[in-house]
């Protein structure tokens, strides 16, 4: 399974925007085949800090979601907004265990 996680850093100006952008992504995404989760979360202490956590089946699906119309049209809201920066970054899960 694949985890793609980061951070995307705003300006105050395009939260709503963003947040506009988010939920129809998010519902989008988590109808694709391979997908286990995608969410975005907003830092509640600062909120121009965007979390995005995705989960994914495999490299295939992962694949297929950047060429979704619905990644398109995110891709180009995104391009709009004023991104201070953005650290997103993918990983292999591999086995895992209980915190405790």
């Amino acid at each position: 399974m694949l985890v793609v996680t980061g951070i995307i850093e705003i300006d105050e100006s395009s939260v709503e925007a963003a947040r506009a952008l988010a939920g129809p992504m998010g519902t989008a995404s988590r109808a694709e085949p391979g997908c286990h989760a995608y969410a975005f979360y907003q830092d509640l202490e600062d909120p121009t800090r965007i979390r995005i956590y995705e989960e994914w089946e495999d490299q295939a699906a992962l694949d297929a979601h950047f060429a979704t119309p619905h990644m398109a049209v995110f891709g180009e809201g995104l391009g709009k907004l004023t991104v201070k920066s953005m650290n997103v970054v993918k990983f292999d899960r591999g086995e895992t265990s209980p915190v405790a």
